[in-house]
Formats: C-alpha cells, sequence, structure tokens
C-alpha cells in the first residue's frame, strides 16, 4: 500500500512538473533583447486640414539600448474617438485595434525619416486620441509615443485676403475675418487665426499661438530670406480647438534698411605724399565697408574712394601738394542694397 501510495505521488510530481514546463511558452510571451526594441517615438503630432487630419512623426533611430538602428518594419497607430457628451477626462482612453503603417529605412540621403498617416473618417463633435508604436518585429514593439487628441467640429472656411510687407526683419500680414463654416452656415463660437510659415522645400509650421485679430507681425525673420505664409482659420469651443482651411500662400523676403552707424574719430594729416584720411573702425557686425568724400571750400562733396573692412585708413594721392580739402567717411553694409550711414563730422587736414 505504502509502495502504491509513493508510486502514485511521484507520478503525481513528474506530471506536474511536466505540465509547468508544458504551459511556460504559453503563459509568458518571449521577451525581445533590447538590441531589438526601439525607444519610443516622442514627437507625433498632427494638423487637421478640412475634414482630415495627418500626423507624423519621426522614425526612431536607436534601440533601448542607445544603439542605432537602421530599420522599422511597421508601426502601430491607435486610435480612440468618444462622443464630446460621453468623454470622461478621468476614464482610461478606449483605444481600438491599431492600424498598420509601414515603415523602412529610418535614415534616408542622411536625414532621418518622416513618417506621415492621414486620417479622414473624422466625426462632428468627437474627441480623438492617437498614439504610435515602432516595430523591428511582431515581438519587439516600442512603448507608446505621446499622445496627441484634438475635437473635431466642422471647420470654418480659410481666411482670404491674404498680403504679406516685407520691412527691416519683420513681415507684417493681414488678412480677412472668417464668418461662416466650411458647410456654408455662420459660425456661432470664436474665430482665431494660426499663423503657418515655411521657407524652402520644409513643410509649413506654425508660427506662435492662434490669434483673434485679422493682422500679426512676425519678427523672427532673417533678412535676406524669402518666406511663404498661410493662416488657418480655428474654432475655439472651450478649451478644444478646431483647425480649418488654410489661406492661399503669400510670399515675401524682409530686407534690411537700417544704415550701419555713423563713423567716428575722423582725422585728416598731410603727410607729404598725399592727405592720410583715418577714422575708428566700426563695431556693427554687418559692416561690409567705408566710403571717403572730400570737398572744396564752398563746394559739394564727392566720393573718392572706397576701404573694404578691416581698414579704416584712406590715402587720398589725388589731392595736390596745396590743395586744400575737407573730407567725410560714411559706412556701408553686406545688403547691397545701398544702406549707407550719414556722412561723419567733417575733418580737415592737419600740417
Amino acid at each position: 500500500m505504502n509502495s502504491v501510495s509513493g508510486v502514485r505521488i511521484a507520478g503525481g510530481l513528474l506530471l506536474g512538473a511536466l505540465l509547468t514546463v508544458g504551459g511556460c511558452g504559453y503563459k509568458t510571451p518571449p521577451v525581445p533583447p533590447a538590441t531589438v526594441v526601439p525607444v519610443a517615438i516622442e514627437d507625433l503630432r498632427y494638423t487637421v486640414q478640412e475634414d482630415q487630419v495627418r500626423l507624423s512623426w519621426t522614425f526612431p533611430g536607436k534601440n533601448i539600448k542607445g544603439e542605432e538602428i537602421n530599420d522599422i518594419a511597421a508601426f502601430d497607430l491607435y486610435r480612440a474617438e468618444i462622443p464630446l457628451d460621453e468623454y470622461c477626462p478621468t476614464c482610461p482612453v478606449p483605444f481600438v485595434e491599431p492600424i498598420e503603417v509601414d515603415g523602412g529605412m529610418t535614415v534616408v540621403d542622411g536625414k532621418r525619416r518622416i513618417a506621415t498617416y492621414d486620417y479622414d473618417l473624422l466625426r462632428q463633435g468627437h474627441k480623438y486620441f492617437f498614439k504610435v508604436q515602432a516595430k523591428r518585429d511582431w515581438w519587439a514593439a516600442s512603448a507608446d509615443s505621446n499622445i496627441v487628441t484634438f475635437v473635431w467640429h466642422v471647420p470654418a472656411v480659410p481666411p482670404t485676403g491674404l498680403t504679406a510687407s516685407a520691412a527691416d526683419s519683420s513681415v507684417q500680414l493681414n488678412w480677412q475675418p472668417v464668418t461662416s463654416r466650411r458647410d456654408g452656415e455662420p459660425v456661432q463660437t470664436d474665430v482665431l487665426y494660426q499663423l503657418l510659415r515655411k521657407t524652402g522645400e520644409n513643410d509649413y509650421t506654425r508660427i506662435g499661438s492662434p490669434v483673434a485679430e485679422t493682422s500679426t507681425v512676425d519678427r523672427k525673420v532673417v533678412n535676406g530670406q524669402q518666406y511663404s505664409y498661410q493662416v488657418q482659420s480655428v474654432l475655439r469651443f472651450g478649451e478644444d480647438l478646431v483647425f480649418g482651411g488654410a489661406s492661399e500662400p503669400v510670399i515675401v523676403t524682409p530686407v534690411d534698411t537700417t544704415p550701419p552707424p555713423v563713423p567716428t574719430g575722423v582725422e585728416v594729416f598731410n603727410t607729404g605724399k598725399g592727405i592720410r584720411v583715418v577714422w575708428e573702425p566700426s563695431t556693427a557686425a554687418d559692416v561690409a565697408g567705408y566710403n571717403v568724400y572730400r570737398r572744396s571750400e564752398g563746394g559739394g562733396f564727392g566720393l573718392i574712394g572706397t576701404v573694404a573692412v578691416p581698414d579704416s585708413t584712406f590715402v587720398d594721392e589725388s589731392a595736390g601738394e596745396d590743395a586744400y580739402f575737407i573730407y567725410a567717411v560714411t559706412a556701408y553694409d553686406r545688403t547691397g542694397k545701398g544702406n549707407e550711414s550719414k556722412k561723419s563730422a567733417e575733418a580737415k587736414p592737419r600740417y
């Protein structure tokens, strides 16, 4: 009896061990090595245009160990859609099954790639949430990205009549107010306007926050750089913003119209081999050179020479030994637009 019982106990232990070993692969999914798992995406962003949203993010370039990776198999884009009258700010976000977005090489032509996805099944009066994961294999997904969220209503029509006037280190922009939605109904909430700007082949980016005024001045520009602008209509519903259409673009180039400071410390000496004119070098960063003028008693000034920086000396070899002239100096900048300072204080030769 005892031996039979012992056999049964041993057999039970063996069976339990086999079941435990056999069940491990089903109860615990395989853990991918750190060299495979990409870092989480941190720059998921969105732009709402008309009746669709464009989501974009940068391909992750490293794994969670900090090592470079060359490719991403795919992205899982998760979405949640909640009617505004059912939205609970403290409840978990009910994300649905993800949309798979193609991956590929992380770098092309030396630049990290940008992934984009357009979602056009937006519904009036709903709040949307999106997040994304990067995958290098079906079992090696990154952690969640940042979450972006917005409310969608029928947007306003694009602003019209956008104009841009270039000035020195600034651009003045004006447009007409928006009063109707895209479906032709009048706007019955606050209308704001978002300034968009781009340079070259880059995408438009938002400049500042939406404003209620129909004009603005962009002072964060560089003279000589060409800029393209649009203005986007924005409807405000409480704390939520609904971005509408963007205006037709305008292109403008701000120009430097400010002359350099007037040269100081001008002195004139008769060297016996000509008249030497000297002055204090300008400390202005954009000064390209100086113009030297002279006149006779009772006459008007005429240009007699040009000096490039960093020199601040000019010798007038055309002045006769007994000639008596009065001199003045101006500074000009690098714009090539004729930005020349006023003439310095007049200086007479010392003998």
